[in-house]
């Protein structure tokens, strides 16, 4: 019997992808968002600016940047931001040099972004992208889950639920779709995604130098 190998695991270099994940207000695309960063240490997280005021258990830098909107007019003007998009009447937009950067090195990054912003992305950064768009089981059951929060006014829970609807019409611009009527099922479901997705084939440049030398290697019989 042949002793048990003491090589290390096999690294293949590839590119880094970008995991968008969407959905209703509610819905718990933020949640799963959480989960992920906490279980799965090779994603970060992408932070976005954003006009709107913080909510009361945000940490500015870690959920969003919160700047003015005049900050936010210039970084828009300038080119630094790779999508934005107008919500609820606020601003909300992805810096473009910290994800230019993750991708080159092969880090992965997680977007919590809306339908506009994911469309954005896809249009710019298509072969990097992908696309996870996250359905509430009932629209009764996502009216809960925001009075449960208890984070917004009322005025601004009846304006997510009337937006909830033309959300939801642009599930089909994405490339998985995942009902959220159990927690732990979504969640897992989102790292099967990610797992299958970081071992594509087009996504790992590296295979061409690891398959050359497979080939070129020379056993001991």
């Amino acid at each position: 019997m042949s002793p048990a190998s003491s090589t290390m695991p096999t690294k293949i270099a590839r590119r880094g992808l970008m995991l968008v994940l969407s959905s209703p207000s509610g819905a718990g695309k933020s949640t799963i968002a959480g989960n992920l960063l906490r279980d799965d240490h090779s994603l970060e997280i992408s932070v976005s600016v954003t006009t709107r005021a913080k909510r009361p258990s945000e940490i500015a830098g870690k959920h969003y940047h919160f700047i003015t909107v005049p900050q936010f007019e210039r970084m828009r003007d300038a080119g630094d931001l790779l999508e934005w998009a107008e919500v609820h009447g606020n601003f909300y937009g992805t810096p473009r040099e910290p994800v230019e950067a993750a991708m080159a090195e092969g880090r992965d990054m997680l977007f919590d972004i809306d339908w506009q912003g994911a469309l954005q992305l896809q249009e710019k950064m298509k072969a990097d992208i992908v696309s996870i768009f996250v359905l509430p089981p009932t629209m009764t059951e996502l009216q809960s889950r925001l009075h449960r929060r208890a984070e917004d006014s009322e005025d601004v829970i009846r304006t997510r639920l009337l937006n909830s609807r033309a959300e939801i019409e642009r599930w089909r611009e994405y490339d998985y779709v995942i009902v959220n009527d159990d927690l732990d099922e979504a969640f897992r479901n989102v790292s099967c995604i990610v797992n299958a997705e970081r071992v594509r084939r087009d996504r790992r440049h590296g295979l061409f130098d690891f398959v050359k030398g497979l080939l070129t290697e020379e056993p001991n019989l």
